[in-house]
């Protein structure tokens, strides 16, 4: 089998990709590349993949590309039934994974665009600070939202690990902190305090992810 090749960075939204490949147990090597990173704005590889310039994108082993982490991560599950990372689309559990992955996606991790760099949309600093405060407040209503209407057992969908528990735990990381995050959905971060101390991952959070 060929090799998967992730476009991403430590810390980034390729992170909850490239745990489920080391989950997966599948061959894929990352091109350390974000808007971010020195040059990234300019780099033409990470053009070449998702003309957003945005990251993750995943170039297959058949070489297509697929960009959208939560698409990107739904199809890997769904790609390696064995695994269990998903649920089948026969089973009850299936339209609440498709809901809550398009739910974080489009409700929580799309407004990073704007909150990591407000002057996209705002050319008045005090107002980008502004904007950047009232983001985070809508994080934490989204998440409370998620919390009041799900019922996690070990994991957030019941007894198995799905990458549904891999996106929440990595995207739970970024701004406003887990803190806030743990106060609005303490159901939802005990699932992520769990898959922080996964040993199957330990290695891979220590250089993907540093979390103290």
């Amino acid at each position: 089998m060929s090799e998967y090749v992730v476009y991403g960075g430590k810390g980034t939204g390729s992170v909850p990709v490239e745990a489920t490949l080391t989950l997966l147990g599948l061959p894929y090597r990352v091109v350390e590349t974000t808007i971010f990173t020195e040059g990234g704005e300019n780099d033409p590889q990470l053009r070449r993949a998702n003309p957003m310039m945005q990251v993750p994108a995943l170039i297959l082993p058949n070489g297509e590309l697929m960009t959208e982490s939560a698409a990107i991560l739904i199809w890997l599950a769904d790609d390696h039934p064995e695994a269990r990372l998903s649920p089948t689309m026969a089973s009850h559990q299936r339209p609440a994974f498709l809901r809550w992955m398009s739910f974080v996606s489009s409700a929580i991790y799309a407004l990073y665009w704007i909150r990591d760099d407000p002057s996209r949309i705002i050319d008045d600093p005090e107002l980008g600070k502004a904007a950047k405060a009232r983001i985070a407040e809508r994080f934490l209503a989204c998440w409370r939202i998620m919390e009041a209407q799900t019922d996690p057992g070990r994991y957030i969908l019941g007894d198995d690990l799905t990458v549904l528990d891999l996106y929440v735990a990595v995207v739970s990381r970024w701004a406003p902190g887990r803190a806030r995050f743990a106060d609005a959905a303490p159901k939802l971060a005990e699932v992520a305090h769990r898959l922080d101390a996964d040993p199957r991952l330990t290695d891979f959070w220590a250089e993907r992810f540093p979390f103290p």
